[in-house]
């Protein structure tokens, strides 16, 4: 057996299979192997090494990812210890160097868990804290604003946030989880005695109303006879329906539309009767339609007082006809006023020409605009013998806007 196979750069073996470590510039007696070769004894305890090494890196491996829990620490202890005179061949030295750091950084990992568990802990203790206020709040409610059936489902889903929260959450004080229950239980207690005394209310009011509106609404469908004439009955009872106050959605409907069935006979006698009107007037409707297609054409007429004429006649024979549909009222009438507009905007037009007084203005302002014109047309000529283009131009513009003002007023 060559030296060459009795030892590695960490250790060796000698003729009786006693095995050695070094470390640093000594060396440490491991163990002894006599019932192998040098080879096997050395393999063994460089085996003894590896083990040590795979639980380091293990270790590490954990730390790296975060997943280490509190039992590090003591993994970290048990290493330092089997790592004081450990019975192994290999690099001892970086061993326990990477042991130590593990140390410092199990110690940092446990001091980050421990602040993670505590904010945990306080961000559960506020969640339950936040469910316990608002089941609080729901139960403050004024119980006219209560809407019971949301709110029962409030509580419902509450509670089941709660659930969730013991569940899954990480485990708060038993003292703080008491209390803040017991708080919690007394808001739903509270909220549960309202429900039941307010559907109980309710239960009795609906029973009164009914009872009331029971009456009206016999009193209307026995209009039904009278008809037309029973209308004003028929409203009166409404008012009377208003102030009987209001059952349940569900059976004030039912009630109303039995209210509602009893005065539809009576309105429908109402339009039977108005379709009979509008029978009578649709011959009225169609007389004035062929006014207007011949009053239409006032709106081409541009003297004022031939469309004054033509439109008086159109009116009168208007006025005689009568009334017409009340659907086409508006239509009928607004096609005669666009002929009316028509006609008293040229009399006004007129007025405007002809009168006295602003033909006097129009006058005076008509000279001095002559006679300033006048005064452009000097200075042009002035301009052009001296050769003064930019001067040309400025009077030119001046004489251009004062042509267009006298062109305005016209004669």
């Amino acid at each position: 057996m060559s030296e060459a196979n009795n030892e590695t750069p960490w250790g060796r073996v000698d003729e009786d299979r006693t095995v050695y470590v070094r470390e640093g510039d000594s060396e440490r007696v491991v163990g002894s192997f006599p019932d192998g070769t040098p080879e096997e004894a050395l393999a063994y305890f460089t085996r003894k090494f590896a083990d040590l090494e795979g639980q380091v890196t293990l270790l590490e491996a954990r730390v790296a990812r975060g997943t280490a829990d509190a039992s590090a620490a003591e993994v970290v202890s048990k290493l330092t210890e089997l790592l004081v005179e450990p019975a192994a061949v290999g690099d001892i030295a970086s061993l326990r160097a990477r042991v130590e750091k593990l140390g410092a950084k199990t110690a940092e990992l446990s001091e980050k868990q421990h602040a993670e568990r505590e904010a945990a802990r306080k961000e559960a203790i506020a969640k339950r804290e936040a469910i316990v206020v608002e089941a609080e709040r729901l139960a403050a409610q004024p119980e006219a604003s209560v809407r019971w059936k949301e709110t029962s489902q409030a509580f419902e889903q509450l509670f089941t946030d709660w659930q969730t929260s013991q569940r899954t959450g990480p485990q708060i004080p038993k003292g703080q989880a008491d209390a803040m229950w017991k708080r919690f239980r007394t808001a739903r207690q509270s909220f549960d005695s309202a429900r039941r005394s307010h559907f109980a209310q309710m239960d009795a009011n609906n029973k009164e109303v009914r009872q009331r509106k029971e009456r009206i609404i016999a009193a209307a469908e026995a209009l039904a006879p009278r008809g037309i004439d029973g209308i004003p009955s028929y409203r009166s009872l409404l008012d009377d329906w208003k102030a009987a106050g209001r059952a349940s959605r569900k059976l004030d409907d039912q009630l109303w539309a039995r209210f509602k069935a009893a005065g539809d006979v009576l309105y429908a006698a109402k339009a039977a009767e108005a379709a009979q009107t509008n029978e009578e007037y649709a011959a009225n409707l169609a007389a004035k339609q062929e006014i207007l297609a011949e009053a239409e054409s006032i709106l081409s007429v541009t003297e004022h007082t031939a469309a004054r004429k033509q439109l008086t006649g159109i009116q009168l024979r208007w006025d005689e006809i009568g009334r017409v549909p009340r659907e086409a009222l508006r239509d009928i009438e607004g096609r005669l006023r666009k002929i009316e507009d028509h006609v008293k905007r040229l009399e006004d037009e007129h007025w405007q020409k002809t009168n006295p007084e602003t033909k006097a203005r129009s006058a005076g302002l008509r000279g001095q605009l002559e006679a300033s014109i006048a005064e452009l047309k000097t200075e042009i000529e002035t301009a052009r013998a001296k050769g003064d283009s930019r001067a040309v131009k400025d009077a030119e513009e001046k004489l251009a806007t004062q042509e267009s003002w006298l062109a305005a007023i016209g004669d």
